[in-house]
């Protein structure tokens, strides 16, 4: 059973940065597309970042040009680079990978989460 299992969430002043990581028990190789979500109490999980196998990335608009999204093949990881944090990007941020078979099929991976709170 793959594995993944978040870090490096905490709390954070506003403006601040942090840095989640997000380690893979399989090669992340072998993921077609891993993504970062956040969710707040009261509302839906929603997608912050993802990057696919061939490279492409995208963000939502909110964090678009603070947060960079990134596969680190030697560590195995895949990260988010947090910068220039308001307060509404706290919650708790999980991670996601997507395989396909070759029949097409589609499994879906989740972490168990790390807490962010931006708080002065």
């Amino acid at each position: 059973q793959v594995q993944l299992v978040e870090s490096g969430g905490g709390l954070v002043q506003p403006g601040g940065s942090l840095r989640l990581s997000c380690a893979s028990s399989e090669s992340i190789f072998s993921f077609n597309v891993m993504s970062w979500y956040r969710q707040v109490p009261g509302n839906q999980r929603e997608l912050v970042a993802s990057h696919s196998r061939f490279g492409s990335r995208i963000y939502s608009d909110s964090v678009q040009g603070r947060f960079t999204i990134s596969r680190d093949f030697a560590k195995n990881t895949v990260d988010l680079q947090m910068n220039s944090l308001k307060p509404e990007d706290t919650g708790v941020y999980s991670c996601n990978g997507e395989t396909m078979s070759t029949s097409g099929s589609k499994n879906n991976y989740w972490g168990q989460g790390t807490q962010v709170t931006v708080s002065s």
